[in-house]
């Protein structure tokens, strides 16, 4: 039997779905049926050249999408533009940035994009627009790899200066006297792949575009905003939190649609006495290998840089054995040089590169042409971030594939029990807090030292004076006799702030293994000792660190590279204070609360597992101080009395399976990564003297997770109950109540009735109650 052999997608699906293996794993396949374009005629007041410019590309008319957006940004207003991946999203912006060129050679444009490899990407099609109308446009990417000269021409000259937010706040902003000419000029400022800016980033991003605001308002200029999104649950929400303006937004997506096929897949048990599933990676590689030998351009998604390694080698050492197209297969992700990738893309376009392996690096909207079949190794963590995967492949109108295999993980198990969630559900809803205490101050430092700020003026919603009058008694700022705020440090105040991170320190990793140590990266102070503790396996861009030592006082870990089979998982001790309430609200059998808490976290052991099989191959020692975490929590406290009769051993198995199942319900309602909430379960709360359980976000201060589960708990508890419930386990499992560990006990069954107790609110009180 020939196993490389040419045939169409859906052929391709059916061989790979047709073994008994496979079928028994699908929990779901749908059929989203094909749609047409939506087009409306181009708009006359576009300049001519615009207009050849479109005639050159075939094109006849706008997507409607388009065409609504250009309007809108033509009289004055600042748009939100939500649709999915390739629906033609940059012409929104790109043609009015060109005909404001050809109105007035002057204005400027400001591009941000969260990557590197973006920016290239969406240039080089501004630079072939503008080439296809004639114009001659100075526009280049002004980040880190830019060579000095250079920098010089674009702060000076560039008509659309491409960037990241990252530059935007520590090179751009802080010298805004050489970029006079830009923010003088400035017409338009895109911020593009805005649901990327949510959590801490999101929260820091904010606040960079309150600077930039501000320093624009410095120079006389006030440009339009174009936000560029995928789908999520609160556009209007996200961008004008972005933003701090009122935004327009525009989500009928007119750009046409090929017949999309969706498989979900779940893997089978491996472990029959913990109920533990098998990883995504076996059935990922499978069916990306039916695909592959049907000669069908493949993308593969994994979660990580090393899945990423592992998929890869599996699939080159399968194509080597079958005699596969085993050359055109590539990987792509962080770590690999910016020719590489460029020439990955390049491959993917032409149709040269059949497979590629990617990291989340492809799911924003690089230009790599029309694919086939998109093969997701895991639940890339939200619904939203999930179609834009799956949006790889079909890119054009052509029939598509895209497969769906479910990791081990408590989310992922979640999402393949329960594939309604992914198909009928709204997107999740993207949150940030760029008033989060320490984010603010943050930027607030920074935003002094670019430009002295006057009383009364609002930094957010309102007068930064207090938060300055704080800043003075560190020495920071001073009022001078005018009663203006300037910055009295000698301190570059942006060198100090990481968007990636909210702690204001950070551990500086250090290579030791080469001729002179050399920085290779950073990593926030609470995440220091789970990460780069002594003896630790640290990775950056796919290779493999030892930490030799933690110097904790400096802040500074010690590595030198090693290639082992193995990764280290450290274990927290965590223990939990409530410091205040903000809201309290009674439930039939308790209470659900929302306030500030103090986390302290003490990292006690981490054990050695096995890379591919993650089996246990030893353990050992963690000796470093306990951190303290002030941040915000939504907690539920039990009523003793409603637990008469329960034993210490089934309500202790009943508050951490319930627990597990609410961190992983509340991760998948707020679009949060999993490690953005904490959870503690405590048999009898030191504070609250009864059963409680903690939900805290694991960033200081939180971003706003908290309070929204405090107000979606009939969400929560409801579909963690039903997560439980569903489960077809027979007493609790990774994928419902979490691991089972050495107690033993029923833990589904405790963990159902105490959700069943949380979910009830109280009973209305009679009339005889009432009087």
């Amino acid at each position: 039997m020939r196993i490389y052999e040419p045939m169409d997608t859906l052929a391709a699906l059916d061989r790979f779905l047709a073994d008994p293996g496979i079928a028994a794993s699908v929990t779901a396949r749908r059929v989203i049926p094909a749609r047409p374009a939506d087009l409306v005629p181009i708009p006359g007041w576009l300049h001519p050249s615009l207009h050849t410019a479109l005639r050159t590309r075939g094109l006849s008319g706008l997507y409607r999408h388009q065409a609504e957006a250009m309007d809108a940004l033509r009289q004055g207003e600042d748009v939100a533009i939500v649709t999915p991946t390739a629906s033609g999203k940059s012409l929104c912006y790109d043609l009015p940035v060109l005909q404001s060129v050809l109105d007035d050679p002057s204005s400027r444009a400001l591009y941000l994009f969260p990557t590197k490899a973006l920016s290239q990407d969406q240039l080089a099609g501004l630079r072939e627009l503008a080439g296809s109308a004639g114009m001659e446009l100075s526009a280049a990417v002004y980040d880190g790899d830019t060579p000095a000269p250079i920098r010089s021409v674009i702060r000076s000259a560039g008509q659309v200066v491409v960037t990241n937010p990252d530059m935007l706040h520590s090179a751009i902003l802080p010298h805004h006297t050489k970029w006079f000419q830009l923010f003088e000029q400035l017409r338009y400022v895109v911020v593009d792949e805005a649901h990327t800016y949510r959590g801490v980033f999101g929260s820091h991003v904010a606040d960079v575009l309150r600077r930039l605001a501000r320093i624009c308002a410095h120079y006389g200029a006030r440009p339009r905003m174009v936000v560029c999104s995928a789908t999520v649950g609160n556009p209007r929400q996200l961008a004008e939190t972005l933003t701090g303006r009122q935004v327009r937004v525009i989500d009928r997506n007119g750009a046409p649609q090929g017949e999309r096929h969706v498989v979900v897949l779940r893997p089978p048990i491996s472990d029959p006495r913990t109920g533990a599933r098998s990883g995504a990676g076996g059935l990922a590689k499978r069916a990306a290998l039916s695909f592959l030998r049907a000669g069908r351009q493949t993308i593969v998604f994994g979660r990580s840089r090393v899945a990423v390694e592992l998929l890869l080698t599996g699939l080159r050492e399968a194509l080597r054995e079958g005699r596969g197209p085993l050359g055109r297969i590539r990987g792509y992700r962080g770590g690999y040089l910016p020719l590489e990738r460029r020439a990955i893309e390049a491959g993917l376009r032409s149709g040269q590169v059949l497979g590629v392996v990617s990291t989340n690096a492809l799911e924003l909207g690089i230009d790599i042409g029309r694919l086939d079949a998109a093969v997701l190794a895991g639940y890339p963590g939200s619904i939203a971030a999930t179609w834009q995967q799956i949006g790889r492949a079909g890119r054009r109108r052509d029939v598509s594939v895209a497969v769906l295999v479910a990791g081990a993980g408590a989310v992922d198990q979640y999402v393949a029990a329960h594939p309604d969630y992914l198909f009928e559900s709204s997107p999740e809803e993207a949150r940030l807090d760029p008033d989060n205490l320490h984010v603010l101050l943050a930027h607030l430092r920074a935003a002094t030292f670019e430009l002295p700020f006057d009383p009364g003026e609002r930094f957010g919603p309102d007068p930064a004076d207090d938060l300055l009058a704080f800043l003075a008694e560190e020495g920071h700022v001073r009022q001078a006799e005018d009663g203006r705020w300037y910055w009295a440090s000698e301190n570059f105040p942006a060198s100090e702030i990481s968007l990636r991170a909210a702690s204001p320190e950070n551990v500086v990793i250090i290579d030791t293994g080469g001729a002179r140590p050399r920085v290779i990266g950073e990593v926030d102070l609470f995440s220091a000792p789970t990460l780069v503790h002594q003896n630790a396996i640290y990775l950056h861009e796919s290779r493999q660190f030892h930490v030799d030592r933690l110097e904790w006082a400096e802040r500074k870990a010690y590595v030198h590279p090693v290639d082992v089979e193995h990764y280290t998982q450290a274990q927290l001790a965590v223990t939990l204070k409530p410091l205040e309430t903000f809201a309290e609200a009674p439930l039939a059998a308790g209470a659900r609360v929302h306030g500030e808490v103090m986390v302290s976290t003490l990292a006690t052991i981490y054990k050695k597992l096995r890379l591919e099989t993650h089996e246990n191959l030893g353990w050992g020692r963690i000796h470093l101080p306990e951190t303290e975490l002030h941040t915000t929590a939504h907690w539920l406290a039990v009523d003793p009395a409603a637990l008469m009769g329960w034993t210490r051993a089934e309500l202790d198995a009943a508050l951490v399976g319930a627990g597990r199942a609410l961190q992983t319900v509340g991760s998948v309602l707020l679009m949060s990564d999993p490690r953005d909430l904490g959870m503690v379960a405590q048999i009898r709360s030191p504070h609250a003297e009864r059963p409680v359980i903690y939900l805290y976000e694991t960033v200081p201060g939180g971003v706003g997770l908290a309070p929204r589960l405090f107000e979606r708990h009939a969400e929560l508890v409801g579909g963690a109950r039903e997560l439980v419930g569903a489960c077809p386990c027979d007493s609790g499992c990774p994928a419902c109540t979490g691991p089972r560990d050495e107690r033993g006990g029923d833990s589904k069954r405790s963990a159902e009735r105490l959700l069943g107790l949380l979910e009830r609110e109280p009973a209305e009180r009679s009339p005889a109650q009432a009087a």
